[in-house]
């Protein structure tokens, strides 16, 4: 049974607590979060919503349910706990100021924070109760390594032998909010390795595997190297998986990676930066913002519903290069 929403006690008034979804380190926030509004805040019931990036323009006018906690995701005022490291989280410079106004041990931003779930566990392992914050240890450290990419080789990324990547490729797999809730719920009690077992979890990672296996066929047939180090993609999405470090499966020696994945009704339009090779790398959080998207310095994307994806994706590539030029003319200047 999939669980979506849990009284943590009997009585008192619930917290809403607003995490990004379907992302592993947002659903590791979400789980932390919870402790902390039990044991430190004294609530009594949490309520779970997961929130995404199609909220993005209308966000600051969305009434949430109050008290509320928001955590890995863009800044909201009205939210008396909140978290997050993303760049682009600031949606215009009066909510930068309230945050300025409002900064604290619950109101937390570093843009230089690698993950959510570690900028949590920073500032707040040590208030929580030692049995609480002990159990956290193994999955802060997988968000934090999953967010950032920060995996030992390509063949890890895309291998998915750890329960932690199981979890999170069974976690893109599910349609719906209810999954994220549900795993939240199973990280605030069980390991990595339990929760990756349960009949759900694995049954998802399972389908989630084989349709991985193939997008790898179909990218090896879509995928080029520009000129200029970037590997270069356009997929069809039907009836596959594309993980986003295989580019650097194909391409190891690119800097960067630009695609499509192509789905009925939108696209996708991802970027991310090569892991493995270390470079002063463009802000691609910073460009995708530019086109309606959003990201980290090393990942972003856009969703694409009602512009043509490949002018996008040549916009982006251009961008990249130009950003590059710029900042090779600072360092001979």
């Amino acid at each position: 049974m999939i669980e979506s929403d849990r009284e943590i006690g009997m009585n008192g008034n619930p917290v809403h607590l607003y995490f990004h979804s379907p992302c592993f380190d947002g659903v590791v926030s979400a789980a932390l979060t919870s402790d902390y509004l039990e044991h430190v805040k004294g609530y009594r019931q949490v309520h779970l919503q997961p929130v995404n990036y199609h909220l993005r323009d209308s966000w600051l006018q969305t009434t949430l349910n109050r008290p509320c906690a928001v955590v890995d995701f863009l800044y909201q005022p009205l939210a008396e706990v909140w978290a997050d490291h993303h760049a682009t989280t600031f949606l215009n410079d009066a909510v930068r100021h309230d945050y300025e106004r409002r900064s604290h041990s619950e109101i937390l931003y570093d843009r230089s924070a690698s993950s959510c779930a570690l900028l949590l566990w920073k500032y707040w392992h040590s208030v929580l109760p030692p049995h609480r914050a002990s159990h956290y240890v193994s999955l802060i450290k997988w968000a934090d390594r999953i967010d950032s990419a920060r995996y030992e080789s390509v063949d890890e990324a895309i291998g998915l032998k750890a329960p932690a990547l199981q979890i999170n490729l069974a976690l893109a797999m599910y349609r719906g909010e209810a999954f994220s809730q549900h795993l939240a719920w199973l990280f605030r009690t069980e390991s990595l390795e339990s929760v990756a077992m349960r009949p759900e979890v694995h049954t998802a990672f399972a389908v989630g595997l084989e349709l991985q296996q193939l997008g790898e066929k179909r990218l090896s047939d879509n995928i080029h190297l520009t000129d200029n180090g970037i590997a270069v993609y356009d997929v069809h999405a039907d009836g596959v998986s594309v993980n986003r470090y295989a580019p650097f499966y194909f391409f190891p020696q690119a800097r960067y990676s630009a695609g499509i994945i192509r789905s009925p009704g939108q696209s996708k339009l991802t970027v991310m930066r090569n892991p493995w090779i270390e470079f002063p790398s463009v802000a691609l959080g910073d460009l995708c913002v530019s086109l309606g998207g959003g990201g980290h310095r090393r990942v972003g994307s856009v969703l694409v519903r009602d512009r043509d994806p490949a002018e996008l994706l040549d916009q982006l590539v251009r961008m990249i290069s130009a950003h590059e030029k710029k900042q090779k003319q600072m360092v001979t200047t």
